[in-house]
Parts: structure tokens; C-alpha cells; sequence
């Protein structure tokens, strides 16, 4: 057993019961402790409690869907870290996912230890993410870290955990061009990040475009430069 992990609590929300067993039999085998629920009432109950380090979405739930699940939990609690695994797994789904807030969207089946992997990346940023008292300030756009909220213009703005992270890093590094496997690495916590094959990146960066400016399809504040990254700038282009 891993004793890292004896003190933090894993919610399993998932309705097929042998995929729920598979799955708490092996995060208790990692040492974990685990709780499952098999609806999406119970485990919106569940993951309002403040009692788990961690949720496991499925999206096909009974009672309420997972992304309703997903949304009501990201209006009460921003931080708890929340990874979607499901089968529904287009273009749209991951994009719905992570628009309701999840840090990361798993699609099934998945293996075992690309799963493993990517709990311990969530869990890792989650652990290494301190509050921030510093603002962001560029063109018409205002950005209180610390509040998770902001301006563009006199339109005010919310974003999630990550999207805040994101922007934090990128600001912090504005005076360059942010290769995507650095952010993989420095804001989700994946290892060997040049070889994790994830959209997460490209789709939290479209979602921050319709967000912070004023056209996304013409992006001059969150700018992309092929082949090197993306660049978040003080002033639009």
C-alpha cells in the first residue's frame, strides 16, 4: 500500500457496478480511501460534503447527468479537483466536460495505468496550488486570481480552478511563447508531458478565448504561435 495516500478520500460516482468495483478496488489498492455512489443525486450530495480530495464522474448517470453533477458541484466548491470518466467521448463531450469545470476527462475504457497517471497529476497540482493575491491586467481585461473572477471590459467574467491556473502560468510567463507540454506539466502535473496524448490543452485555450477577448475566432490577447505555444499578452496585438 502506498501510505502517501492513506489520508485522502476518492468519491466514485458511477452507475455500472462492476466497472465501481473495479475502480474502488483499485484506488484502495493504491491506498486510497474510496467511497462509491450510483446516481447523480447521491453523488451531488456526496461531492457537496467537502469530505473527498478527489471525484470520479461518469456522465450516464441515474437521477442527473453527470454534467449537471459536474456544474452544481463548481458552483459551491471550485477547488475540489474532478476527473470525468465516460464513454461519451466526441469532440463535444470532453468540450461539455471541461466546460462544466472538470480538471481532466477520461474516455472508456481506459487503462489502468493511464488512469492511475492521471489521478496522481491531478493531485499533484491540487497539492502544489497556493492562493494568489496577484491580478492580471491587460488590454480591457482584469483578472483577480485570488476570486476566481474578472472584467473584460464592463462585462464580468467567472472561470473555473483550472482556467485560473492556466492564466496564472501564462501570465507569469508572458514575455514568452508557452510550449503545450509545459503547461501540461507546470499547471496539470503530468510527468513526461511530451508523450501524454490529451486535448485538455487545446480546449481549455479555446474556452479562455470566448471568455477573455473581444472576438475568439481573432484572439489578441491569448495568442498561439505554431510550433512554440501560446502567449497571453498585456496588450492586444
Amino acid at each position: 500500500m502506498d501510505k502517501k495516500n492513506t489520508n485522502l478520500t476518492i468519491l466514485v460516482i458511477e452507475d455500472e457496478i462492476a466497472i465501481a468495483e473495479g475502480l474502488v478496488d483499485l484506488l484502495e489498492f493504491q491506498g486510497y480511501h474510496v467511497k462509491h455512489v450510483a446516481d447523480g443525486i447521491s453523488g451531488l450530495n456526496e461531492g457537496l460534503s467537502g469530505m473527498y480530495g478527489l471525484i470520479l464522474l461518469d456522465l450516464m448517470l441515474p437521477g442527473m447527468d453527470g454534467f449537471t453533477v459536474c456544474d452544481k458541484i463548481r458552483e459551491k466548491d471550485k477547488d475540489v479537483p474532478i476527473i470525468i470518466l465516460s464513454a461519451k467521448n466526441t469532440d463535444k463531450d470532453i468540450i461539455d466536460g471541461l466546460k462544466y469545470g472538470a480538471d481532466d476527462y477520461v474516455p472508456k475504457p481506459f487503462a489502468v495505468p493511464m488512469l492511475l497517471a492521471r489521478i496522481e497529476a491531478v493531485l499533484r497540482r491540487s497539492r502544489q496550488v497556493m492562493e494568489s493575491d496577484g491580478k492580471l491586467v491587460a488590454g480591457n481585461l482584469r483578472v483577480s486570481f485570488r476570486e476566481y473572477n474578472g472584467f473584460r471590459g464592463s462585462e464580468k467574467l467567472s472561470f473555473t480552478r483550472k482556467e485560473i491556473e492556466i492564466l496564472e502560468y501564462l501570465w507569469a510567463n508572458r514575455d514568452r511563447a508557452v510550449p503545450r507540454a509545459e503547461l501540461l506539466n507546470k499547471v496539470w502535473g503530468y510527468e513526461n508531458a511530451e508523450n501524454v496524448d490529451t486535448r485538455t490543452v487545446d480546449i481549455h485555450i479555446t474556452k479562455l478565448r470566448k471568455k477573455i477577448e473581444d472576438d475568439p475566432a481573432h484572439p489578441c490577447l491569448l495568442v498561439t504561435f505554431r510550433g512554440e505555444g501560446y502567449q497571453l499578452r498585456e496588450t492586444p496585438d
